[in-house]
């Protein structure tokens, strides 16, 4: 059996390390590219072409924004309170990648006699032949949610300028709206799988209808929300352009900046993945393919879909955002909570 820590092969834990290793690298590729594609995608369909300059098509130009920023000069305002306007983009990122960890993104993979599933915080159980998760991944997604808004709170706070703090105050107010709207659509989904575990919540609709199709006003309150939440458009009012030149991140330069950029598509790949998790199936598709090719494919549609919004609905007012929140969303997610639970109990 070789050496083990905790009762587990030293094999799981290298397995660990690169699936870690494995979804990172997926996670930065994809946030990088989505910068390009959304660039093409809005720009033709608003009929021009987007990047075009550098490399072919303008393949190369996520490369050249990094660069730029990499090397574009580092500016603290004076009366900025220097640790929390520094700590604020790594609190605003992290979160953002290791939500990741509880995702299952393919099928149970055999490799020299181990078992391994394609989820970062899981291993097989050889004793009961069942993969064993975080039991409460669901609520450490939305933990870990929580924990991304304080970057931007922060952010907005300690630049020391009135269009940040607005900002920063927009980001804390919209976080309260949506996330509990969010968090109310998604127990309806609890409800039916009985379990807050992503791996058996995949499984019982690889046995069934998809939950998008059994809890269809669920599935689109949550992608809302997650979008709102996330801070895209049409709900990017803590960056507002034209009313707050660029919100919490006004005063931010260089790779700080970047790393806000980063974080927001980077909570858009996550906030696909879970969508895709709770409510498309996860990995499970025609079995003719691996499941982890259903799992990107459909993570894609779903981004290519926000960046479809972006270029169709024009930014809401911010009373029309929060009336959306707490009049609209929060009432259709009680209702449709009070609507499963009777259908469940008959």
């Amino acid at each position: 059996m070789g050496y083990e820590i905790l009762g587990l092969p030293m094999a799981y834990y290298i397995a660990m390390v690169l699936k870690v290793l494995v979804v990172f690298v997926f996670v930065l590729l994809t946030v990088a590219y989505s910068t390009y594609a959304e660039r093409k995608i809005i720009g033709h369909m608003q009929v021009r072409l987007g990047p075009m300059r550098t490399g072919w098509h303008g393949l190369l130009q996520p490369i050249a924004d990094g660069v730029k920023l990499f090397f574009k000069e580092e500016i603290i305002p004076s009366k900025a309170d220097k640790f929390a306007f520094l700590i604020a983009p790594l609190i605003a990122l992290v979160p953002a990648f290791i939500g990741f960890a509880v995702i299952p993104f393919g099928e149970t993979i055999e490799v020299g006699g181990y078992k391994i599933p394609l989820q970062i915080a899981a291993y097989y159980d050889t004793a009961s032949g069942q993969v064993v998760d975080l039991n409460v991944g669901v609520l450490y997604i939305l933990a870990l949610a929580s924990i991304g808004v304080y970057g931007i709170v922060l952010a907005g706070w300690s630049s020391n300028s009135k269009y940040s703090l607005l900002g920063g105050l927009r980001s804390s107010a919209q976080m309260i709206s949506y996330e509990l709207a969010a968090g109310l659509a998604i127990i309806s989904v609890f409800m039916l799988s009985e379990s807050l575990s992503l791996q058996k919540i995949v499984a019982d609709q690889a046995n069934g209808a998809w939950y998008a199709f059994k809890q269809p006003l669920a599935f689109i309150l949550f992608f809302i929300c997650s979008i709102a939440e996330i801070n895209r458009t049409p709900f990017d009012l803590p960056e507002a352009e034209t009313e707050l030149v660029s919100g919490f991140c006004t005063e931010y330069s260089s790779m700080k900046y970047a790393m806000f950029f980063m974080a927001e598509y980077a909570n858009m790949v996550t906030v696909c993945a879970v969508t895709t998790t709770l409510f498309l199936g996860g990995w499970h598709g025609p079995g003719f393919l691996p499941g982890w090719f259903w799992f990107v494919a459909k993570v894609y549609f779903l981004i290519f879909t926000c960046m479809w919004i972006r270029a169709t609905y024009p930014r809401y007012r911010y009373d029309q955002l929060m009336r959306l929140g707490w009049k609209v969303f929060l009432p259709l997610t009680l209702i449709n909570i009070v609507v499963t639970g009777i259908i469940v109990s008959l």
